[in-house]
């Protein structure tokens, strides 16, 4: 596989570099790469540059608004978005329920909520996994029954992410008991305004309140916002996740991060009289972490490119997110190791209670690794378990 650039894919990048140099706000680019939690509104307002640009939606076919970039500048594209620490586009409407929508909804329910997601006018979240239903998805028990021209949801999701600020939450509920758990799921689309819906946050290891719980209390929802067929929810699900852990590699946003651990640990003393660099237990383990994030790189690239042209991903999905989402958490592991007592700098809420000998600048610099580390500690479990990816591979691509 050619990895190298052509002389129009390097323009390309330089020209995406610039955009984001002159468009992308440096408070809101401060607070990415110190993992400070953004508002909704810089969120939404990052969604709305890019819309304006026209790159509001990368992946999207033109005929709904997308670029028409093949699967290389769309590469180009998260990468440098990642290298520059922009905020991430919300991959919920964009990333996971959009690309059902454009494959399996009718012209109706495309036209009215299509152009919402890639404007950023509407914030999407995910319905999907429960109590008892987590890695083991098809035993959901949310309920939808049919009553006229509406459902009747009744239930609980957890681990909805943002759900605080969502007005838009796609669900998988139960449609029918009386066959395979699989055969009687359905897709709906669900206004989060619905009288009925309780969110209730959920506050995490690191402090923060990125995830919540989701109660349908005979939330009436219409048949016309059912992608598909009903019991045939399954399908489009699957779908989704294919597109939901392609996504969770974040090679972009991790190679910034492992250029931003050089710096680090260049600055951070060791042992003898050089940095912490020159560390061989440390090099070492930052150079594997290099290497496993390049052959993900050339792995996520040849996938992309295998046909020059969209497509479902397979299989090989789960290969790329039990990867990335290990690399992320060993890259956080290393931030968190290098920093030492300066990683802890999050904790502080006025100068004077930093660690001894760290600046104002450096805890700005420094701000959140620990909360960083620990926040990490989901990557290897959402969008299905590394132990359910495993043995996805084992069945779909090595036969076993």
């Amino acid at each position: 596989m050619d990895i190298q650039y052509t002389s129009d894919q390097l323009a390309f990048r330089d020209e995406v570099r610039a955009f984001l140099e002159q468009h992308l706000n440096k408070d809101v680019q401060r607070k990415v790469m110190n993992d400070q939690p953004l508002t909704k509104e810089e969120r939404q307002g990052w969604q709305r540059t890019l819309y304006k640009q026209g790159w509001g939606a990368p992946a999207w076919p033109v005929e709904y608004g997308g670029t028409g970039w093949d699967a290389i500048k769309r590469h180009i594209f998260e990468e440098e978005c990642g290298r520059a620490f922009t905020p991430e586009q919300l991959p919920f409407g964009l990333k996971m329920v959009a690309p059902v929508i454009q494959k399996y909804a009718s012209q109706e329910q495309k036209n009215r909520f299509l152009p919402g997601i890639i404007s950023g006018e509407d914030w999407w979240c995910q319905g999907y996994s429960e109590p008892g239903a987590g890695s083991d998805l098809a035993s959901l028990k949310t309920t939808a029954i049919l009553q006229g021209d509406d459902y009747i949801v009744n239930g609980q999701k957890t681990w909805t992410t943002l759900a605080q600020h969502a007005n838009w939450i796609f669900c998988l509920v139960r449609t029918n008991s009386d066959v395979r758990k699989q055969e009687g799921i359905s897709f709906l689309l669900i206004d989060m305004n619905s009288p009925g819906i309780t969110v209730r946050p959920i506050i995490m290891l690191d402090d923060g309140h990125e995830v919540n719980e989701v109660w349908f209390d005979n939330v009436r929802v219409p048949v016309a916002n059912r992608v598909g067929e009903e019991n045939k929810g399954w399908t489009y699900a699957k779908y989704l996740l294919g597109h939901e852990r392609t996504n969770i590699a974040r090679v972009g946003r991790s190679k910034a991060v492992l250029n931003r651990l050089k710096r680090i640990a260049a600055s951070q003393p060791g042992n003898g009289d050089g940095s912490l660099l020159d560390e061989a237990s440390f090099r070492e383990r930052l150079a594997m972490a290099e290497l496993e994030l390049q052959a993900l790189e050339i792995t996520n690239l040849k996938l992309i490119a295998a046909d020059g042209q969209p497509r479902a991903p397979g299989p090989e999905a789960s290969i790329l997110k039990i990867k990335g989402s290990e690399i992320q958490q060993e890259l956080a592991e290393l931030t968190s190791l290098a920093l030492g007592p300066y990683g802890i700098a999050h904790l502080a809420t006025d100068g004077s209670q930093y660690p001894d000998g760290i600046s104002d600048a450096m805890a700005a610099e420094y701000y959140s690794s620990t909360a960083r580390y620990l926040n990490n500690r989901k990557t290897t479990i959402y969008g299905g378990s590394s132990e359910v990816q495993k043995t996805i591979i084992c069945k779909a691509i090595l036969g076993i």
